[in-house]
């Protein structure tokens, strides 16, 4: 049986992270989900992500921050990582763009967007 890839969904708002995650497991793949950017963090430890989708703007830590956490470890380097957020500005997209941030989900997003993107990066596992 293949190994389903592994998606690690990082967002504070329930109803994008509930719908979000449902429609990827019905897809096919695994998913974890953590309603901060702390929590998430601490739960990549144990599921060894293929891909990254976090929201940008959380309590508790920011996408950006957790960008910069998981970057730090050799580990996840060349793991797939997709913003999410409602910051739609050219200079925003190209702030993430310049730091290393493999994709921009702009809020609200469709399923069929959500799908694209996703497919996407994981088309090589």
């Amino acid at each position: 049986m293949p190994v389903k890839p592994v998606i690690l969904l990082i967002e504070d708002n329930t109803d994008i992270r509930e719908c979000a995650s449902e429609l990827l497991e019905l897809e096919g793949y695994e998913v974890y989900a953590a309603p901060d950017g702390a929590q998430g963090v601490s739960l990549r430890h144990l599921i060894n992500p293929d891909l990254v989708i976090c929201d940008v703007a959380m309590p508790v830590m920011g996408g950006y921050e957790v960008f910069n956490e998981l970057k730090q470890d050799p580990k996840y380097k060349t793991t797939p990582f997709v913003f999410s957020t409602a910051q739609s500005e050219r200079k925003d997209i190209q702030k993430a763009s310049n730091l290393g941030i493999s994709d921009y989900l702009i809020k609200p997003f469709d399923g069929q967007t959500l799908l694209t993107c996703v497919r996407r990066h994981l088309e090589v596992i």
